[in-house]
């Protein structure tokens, strides 16, 4: 008798990650019928879920050409074999009658438990990241997980800070403060490069002191004071602070920023955007950055782009007005002088639709509500940046708004994991809402 599992795929999966049907080892796979109609549905998309749909198409017909997807297709060596399953058993499928075969989920699910009525003695599991198809399936008896293949922590609670507390010696905090270059013992290096300690007297609590961490054999990194501001843009925090000294930090190529609605992220990255690029152009003639280029993912919450009337720019309008607020609010309201720039392509206000196949060089990129990209998305941005340019990404991974990513799967949250053991890199997650009292309390408390 076969041990072996066999997992149905749903369509929530298959558009995560096409390559999951590679995920189960030697166990079998079916995919319902019904989940190639939804998949064709997407194909014509262009964004990561459109990119899945048709990666999964291509994958099928290549594995088609080896043999045949109704009898079983061996996936590849030491892997199982792979189905595509009908609906000829769903009378006898023991589908509950509060369900509707008529409703795309529901017939997944007969699917499944006609599956699981031919072999009795397998296990069948539903594999899916709709949390509703999840509970269902549970309560009706049958086994289900989620695609967890591309979660790169377990919980939001484990993601990376950026930021510690370390316990040191008395007089440690007063060498530092002279001058004196401080290292880590051995046996403390735990921490990331780019990550911020502070620095906390055993005699004292109270006496403190804020470093940044590069390496073990580099000296604790004392943070640049910003008394005047960065173009206007004073640190409310300690948070803020820390942020500021990523971003003005030209060996810094890439840096995260995580924080909830106010806590100024989006602000802090666009004022220090302004004073390497416009600011520096204006004082010393010779920028480090030619360019500032601010976007975000169009995601719409209601109808997509191609319903909205007029020209590219009016299409466009709706998702980077909140962008050019900001812009025009550092500017001091100025419109005139705002429009100035962007004419003169010092900046530039774009989608990410149009970023594939760009090469861009000696730009400050800052790239907006990125916990909606996913994982495929964020590659294909960050492959884009060329010679002499820094990218910020900057994003809330309380508020996604694309339903096949999750606050541990997101494209942001990816690249905070991946990117904190290299000195190129930098992260602070911003805890503090500075935007209002209402904002604040917003964020806390709906």
């Amino acid at each position: 008798m076969s041990r072996k599992k066999i997992y149905v795929l749903d369509t929530s999966a298959l558009l995560t990650n096409a390559d999951c049907i590679y995920s189960y080892a030697n166990n079998d796979l079916v995919i319902p019928f019904k989940v190639l109609e939804e998949i064709d549905k997407h194909k014509k998309r262009q964004d990561g879920v459109g990119v899945q749909s048709r990666k999964t198409i291509r994958i099928l017909d290549e594995l088609r050409s080896k043999g045949s997807l109704f009898g079983g297709v061996r996936l590849r060596k030491g892997h199982g074999l792979l189905y595509a399953w009908g609906t000829e058993g769903l009378r006898k499928s023991g589908l509950p009658k509060d369900l509707d075969p008529s409703i795309p989920d529901h017939l997944i699910i007969a699917t499944a438990l006609s599956v699981k009525n031919e072999y009795p003695t397998r296990k069948v599991i539903m594999i899916s990241r709709d949390i509703n198809m999840r509970v269902i399936c549970d309560a009706i008896g049958l086994e289900t997980e989620d695609y967890i293949n591309n979660q790169v922590v377990k919980d939001s609670e484990s993601i990376y800070t950026g930021f510690a507390s370390h316990l040191v010696d008395d007089r440690v905090i007063e060498r530092f403060y002279e001058g004196e270059d401080i290292y880590l013992e051995p046996e403390e290096v735990k921490y990331h490069s780019n990550q911020f300690l502070m620095l906390v007297s055993n005699a004292n609590q109270k006496k403190t002191a804020m470093a940044r961490f590069i390496s073990p054999l580099a000296p604790l990194k004392r943070l640049t004071k910003y008394s005047k501001g960065v173009w206007g843009v004073k640190s409310r925090n300690k948070e803020q602070q820390f942020a500021m000294d990523l971003l003005m930090d030209r060996n810094i190529n890439i840096i995260t920023l995580i924080g909830k609605a106010g806590s100024g992220k989006t602000l802090c990255a666009i004022a220090a955007g302004l004073q390497q690029t416009v600011d520096d152009f204006m004082v010393n003639g010779d920028p480090h950055y030619t360019r500032m280029i601010v976007s975000r993912p169009v995601q719409p919450l209601g109808k997509d782009l191609g319903f909205l009337p007029g020209t590219l720019e009016e299409k466009m309008k709706p998702w980077l007005t909140p962008i050019q607020d900001n812009l025009q609010f550092l500017m001091g309201n100025d419109k005139t002088t705002l429009d100035m720039y962007l004419d003169r392509g010092r900046i530039e206000i774009e989608a990410l639709t149009y970023i594939r196949g760009r090469s861009i060089a000696n730009a400050f990129i800052i790239i907006d509500e990125a916990q909606n990209l996913t994982t495929h998305e964020l590659k294909t941005i960050i492959t884009r940046v060329g010679e002499g340019s820094k990218i910020i990404l900057t994003g809330d991974i309380e508020q996604i708004d694309n339903v096949y990513v999750d606050e541990t799967t997101n494209g942001l949250t990816h690249a905070v994991e991946k990117f904190k053991d290299f000195e190129l890199a930098g992260h602070i997650t911003l805890s503090r809402g500075e935007r209002s009292k209402v904002a604040t309390y917003a964020a806390k408390y709906l």
